[in-house]
């Protein structure tokens, strides 16, 4: 009877150490954000300005998370600095803040924790789902101008500025101090709109971007085509013709792991 009692004991506390596996953790992210889309076709890691962020995130077990995070960035671009002729010809800029929230699944390719035999490092795998906020502006002879307003390609409305996305990528973590977390990612993500530059079509013909005020007028058209010979005939290409464009975020997290040391019995 008494080494039952010593077996169901050492069982009992065996079940609520696995149960108190599942943590949460509570995390503060730096890093930078950068761009890809019809002013910037060719380099997936130009980042341009820093980032910050919350993350809370639920630990299944060893390997699987659920991760709650927000962030808040900046992107742009400037074809005057470009390295390609053509691009400067365009001379198309812009910039914009973005607001991010998001929900992703962590996949863990080792046993990662801070209990006995497990791993303290562990690359990780991500994807999940996000919304974000966006707003191009550029500067112009000295005056910023928040293009959305201006529908610079001669659209019937003005384009949403809350995107769909879906951020995907990989890390490595560091657990130490038992409960402590330094972890670094790279992730891309892809979004449902082509307008995070302004840029996305063709250049429209002059009298789409009409207005009763010929300062207007002028204004809209001057923000159509900024280039220095007015390259942009109508009908001619003004964007890539890529659908969609995308932006990054490359990152190193510090988080705090919170356990539970009650047993659900």
């Amino acid at each position: 009877m008494t080494h039952f009692i010593k077996v169901f004991i050492l069982s009992f506390f065996g079940f609520c150490s696995l149960a108190a596996a599942q943590t949460w953790e509570l995390g503060l992210t730096g890093g930078a954000m950068g761009y890809m889309g019809d002013l910037n076709q060719n380099n997936p890691l130009a980042l341009n300005h820093p980032a910050l962020g919350l993350t809370v995130k639920r630990n299944i077990d060893s390997y699987w998370a659920i991760k709650f995070g927000v962030l808040q960035g900046k992107i742009s671009d400037d074809e005057s600095k470009s390295k390609y002729q053509q691009e400067i010809n365009r001379n198309l800029s812009f910039f914009s803040p973005v607001t991010e929230g998001s929900v992703s699944l962590e996949f863990n390719l080792f046993d990662y924790g801070f209990e006995f035999r497990q791993k303290r490092f562990t690359p990780f795998l991500f994807a999940g789902v996000a919304l974000a906020g966006f707003n191009p502006k550029t500067d112009f002879n000295g005056d910023v101008y928040e293009l959305v307003y201006y529908k610079t390609e001669g659209q019937a409305e003005e384009y949403k500025t809350i995107a769909f996305s879906v951020p995907y990528g990989a890390g490595v973590k560091y657990n130490f101090g038992r409960y402590f977390n330094i972890i670094g990612e790279i992730g891309y993500r892809n979004t449902n709109t082509d307008y995070l530059d302004d840029v996305s079509g063709v250049y429209p013909d002059p009298s789409k971007l009409a207005e009763t005020d010929p300062n207007k007028t002028a204004l809209r058209q001057a923000l159509s085509d900024r280039s220095a010979g007015k390259i942009g005939n109508p009908g001619t290409q003004r964007g890539d013709f890529r659908k969609k464009d995308s932006y990054l975020f490359v990152g190193i997290t510090l988080s705090y792991t919170f356990v539970s040391q009650k047993c659900p019995f």
